[in-house]
Order: C-alpha cells, then structure tokens, then sequence
C-alpha cells in the first residue's frame, strides 16, 4: 500500500500534472471572467438595440420550456473564450519562435573553432588539446 502511494504522488508531483492542474484553475476563473462579460455586458448592450434580453427568450412547447436565449449566451461565451484562447497560443507560438530564432542566431555567432597559441593551428573549440602540437589548450 505504501508503495501504491508514493507512485501516486510521484506522478501528482510531476511536473506536467502540476501545470495541468494549474490551467484547470486558471481556465475556470477566466471562464467566470468571460461568462460575465457575455451575461452582464454584452447581452445587455445588444439587448438596447434588439429591445429583449436573451435569458427571456423561450420557446413553449407542450408545457416545457426550451430556453434557448440561454443557449445563445452559452453560444457567444464560447465564441469569445475560443477566440482569446486562440489568441493566446498564437502569441505564445511567436514568442517560442522568436525564442528558437534568437537562439539558432546565438549559436551561428559561436564559434567553432579556435587557434592553438603554440602551433597556430585551427582547433575545434572543444578541444583541450591540440591534435597538431599536442599542447595543452585553456579553456
């Protein structure tokens, strides 16, 4: 039993478990965020211009009710949150670029070789001796 324990907190303490669990949190408060967007500012705005609010629309059929004003919200708080989602990992994409760029620039400028102070020879720059004079390189 101990063992099954301290597999699983192994596996809650990996890393990428912790950063899921995190975007769960922060995925629900931003959903919070953006469902009142829609329900307090947006339905209201576009109900001065339509004259009704979207939570009264409802279709009576039989006795039940089918709320689909409701549904039309649920509907644009989607749209919004896919649309900032979207936005978000295309800006991350471009900063993981631009990261990638910067970085294959950096290892362009390295480099490769160095010349032996004893023998003045080329030399790989990893080396720590030279393969012409055998002397001891510094780093």
């Amino acid at each position: 039993m101990k063992k099954l324990f301290s597999e699983f907190k192994d596996f809650i303490m990996r890393g990428n478990v912790m950063d899921l669990a995190v975007a769960v949190i922060v995925g629900a408060a931003f959903q919070a965020i953006i469902s009142s967007l829609v329900d307090d500012v947006l339905s209201p705005f576009i109900g001065i211009f339509v004259n009704l609010d979207f939570k009264d629309l409802v279709i009576t059929l039989n006795g039940v009710d089918i709320r689909y004003g409701a549904f039309i919200t649920a509907v644009i708080t989607f749209l919004i949150t896919a649309f900032v989602i979207f936005l978000l990992i295309k800006g991350i994409n471009k900063l993981m670029d631009l990261g990638k760029y910067l970085k294959k620039q950096e290892e362009e400028k390295a480099p490769a070789t160095k010349v032996c102070p004893f023998c003045c020879s080329e030399v790989d720059i990893r080396a720590s001796r030279c393969p012409h004079c055998t002397s001891q390189l510094e780093e």
